[in-house]
């Protein structure tokens, strides 16, 4: 029994290094910092008035200083914490409220950009009216500009892959707060595969997104 027992630890563990050697991105710390996510936590409720995803997408060709920026809301989510510490958590977005903000002067042009992005030629928001990211593992980081390394499952289109986000994390007086490192999406991993033709200048694969997240515990 305990030879199976021992063999069954060994087994976990090269499985774990087979799945985390194989994201894009590494851990910075060992797995000894790692909180993986439980049911027992105490849970918070996203304030999804002041919670948001920040957008931005490129344009090269014409000029490599071409981009526009904008913002998602989420329509639900929350966190679990124990001992002080984030242990998990599920943010779902509304992909209808996706705005642009840079032609904010220009309401023929913004409202414009923002149906083209609704449409079956990005994100298709009639068909997928949301997307999300779950938390499924916590690691605390140390140095650096971050305090945790986030992994979890980021679905955009019905299409889920992994994903990670350093992150500064929070829990502080009933509250927490989550600010993630702007980070690079490639859109054609999710579906999103429209190219305008190329006199109206290429559009990159790449779109830099930042999840602000804050959830609210019971008093």
């Amino acid at each position: 029994m305990r030879k199976n027992i021992t063999n069954a630890v060994w087994s976990a563990i090269v499985l774990g290094t087979i799945l985390v050697s194989c994201g894009k991105d590494k851990p910075l710390t060992s797995e000894s910092n790692a909180v993986e996510t439980t049911q027992d936590g105490k849970l918070y409720v996203l304030d999804t008035l002041n919670s948001k995803v920040e957008w931005k997408g490129f344009k090269v060709f014409k000029s490599d200083n071409t981009s526009h920026f904008g913002t998602l809301k989420f329509e639900s989510g929350d966190v679990t914490v124990k001992d002080g510490v984030l242990e998990s958590g599920k943010f779902v977005a509304n992909m209808a409220s996706l705005e642009n903000v840079d032609l904010a002067n220009d309401a023929e042009q913004k409202s414009k950009l923002e149906g083209h992005l609704k449409s079956g030629d990005f994100f298709e928001v009639e068909k997928f009216p949301t997307a999300s990211y779950v938390i499924t593992k916590v690691t605390a980081t140390e140095g650096g500009d971050y305090n945790t390394l986030l992994d979890g499952n980021l679905t955009i289109k019905g299409i889920t892959k992994p994903a990670q986000f350093l992150a500064n994390v929070s829990v502080n007086n009933g509250e927490v707060t989550i600010a993630t490192e702007p980070k690079d999406i490639n859109r054609e991993e999710f579906g999103v595969k429209f190219q305008a033709p190329i006199q109206n200048g290429v559009i990159k694969n790449e779109i830099n997104v930042q999840i602000l997240v804050k959830a609210l515990g019971e008093q």
